[in-house]
């Protein structure tokens, strides 16, 4: 007989932007709505088990809530990469060095079981760090269907284009992806049947922000800063194409709340983005070059299948729409996660 999930920790708790803290906001939500009792404190003496989002610093508190026979599940996306490739400084690279190790550690020594982002997270950690003898599972990330929808409030122009490029912080990889946002609006600028404008949502360092501004000089182009879920759902609304900028996410939220909201998404095949965005949805195409050197990628065939997407846009938006109902729910995700939490709990 299944034990019954009443009592979980959440470990840490998550403040700020970016997918991992709207992530452990809905699920919690969720799953106080199924009558478990949720909260961060791993010295509980009524927890069943600990959900723990990465890592954590606190390493000795794991240990000793392992030892004490708490199960523990790892939540766990990608890794840190883009520092090997453009230099950041000596501190962001060895905090981004400490925290790939700190991960591994726990997957390794204190995880009874893992839970992967995608098939693409799957592969990447046991291809750096070799497969492990945990019991593991691929769960997608999910959002509320109600309040992420096509129908509700918006502003969506008939006379342009809207592309919409939403990202919790936009820096590294993802300003190389601002970059490509700009080079695809100026191609579709000359051959679209309408203008073409780019708004951008997210934390933006000021160095990014103005080579971008440059590049765009002679563009539409809005930085929309940093906005609240509801307004998230009201941009992606009020947008004809989302152009995911992420280079090799795991599983991006922004990706999934546009296609629930019924916003076809467009994007390179790099990361987990071809397992998120099937062709009825959008059009994940080849980049052209390698992305893990951060090379620059070819636009063109970006062009044309944003362009084919323009043209039919009713029917990629009901598709969008379509793929987020199927494998995106917040409850299928939440059901998903106690399965796993009933599994390592034997």
């Amino acid at each position: 007989m299944a034990t019954p999930i009443r009592n979980v920790c959440i470990w840490p708790k998550l403040e700020g932007l970016g997918g991992p803290t709207s992530f452990q906001r809905r699920l919690m939500v969720a799953l106080q709505a199924r009558g478990v009792s949720v909260h961060h404190d791993p010295q509980d003496p009524d927890c069943q088990a600990i959900l723990l989002i990465g890592g954590t610093r606190h390493v000795g508190v794991l240990w000793r809530a392992h030892q004490r026979g708490l199960r523990i599940l790892q939540r766990l996306d990608g890794m840190n990469w883009i520092h090997r490739r453009r230099f950041q400084g000596l501190r962001y690279a060895l905090r981004a060095e400490y925290a790939n190790l700190n991960l591994a550690f726990i997957r390794r020594f204190l995880a009874d079981g893992v839970v992967y982002q995608s098939q693409f997270a799957r592969a990447w950690w046991q291809r750096v760090y070799g497969r492990g003898e945990k019991w593991e599972t691929v769960i997608y990330n999910g959002v509320d269907l109600d309040q992420f929808a096509p129908f509700g409030m918006h502003e969506r122009p008939a006379e342009r284009w809207r592309m919409l490029v939403v990202e919790g912080h936009l820096r590294g990889g993802s300003a190389l992806g601002l970059e490509s946002a700009v080079r695809l609006m100026r191609a579709l600028q000359e051959r679209a049947s309408r203008p073409v404008e780019l708004w951008v949502a997210g934390e933006v360092p000021t160095a990014e922000r103005t080579l971008v501004s440059s590049l765009a000089c002679d563009l539409t182009l809005n930085w929309v800063g940093v906005v609240s879920p509801e307004r998230i759902a009201y941009l992606d609304r009020s947008s004809h194409l989302f152009f995911s900028a992420e280079l090799h996410p795991a599983c991006p939220n922004a990706v999934i709340e546009a296609l629930a909201c019924g916003l076809p998404v467009v994007g390179f095949d790099t990361g987990a983005l071809g397992e998120i965005v099937t062709p009825v949805a959008g059009r994940v195409v080849p980049y052209g070059a390698d992305p893990w050197r951060l090379q620059s990628p070819q636009i063109e065939p970006l062009v044309e299948a944003s362009l084919e997407i323009l043209s039919n846009w009713s029917v990629f938006s009901r598709g969008a729409r379509q793929r987020a109902e199927a494998a995106f729910g917040l409850e299928r995700m939440t059901s998903q996660y106690l399965e796993a939490l009933q599994v390592i709990l034997g």
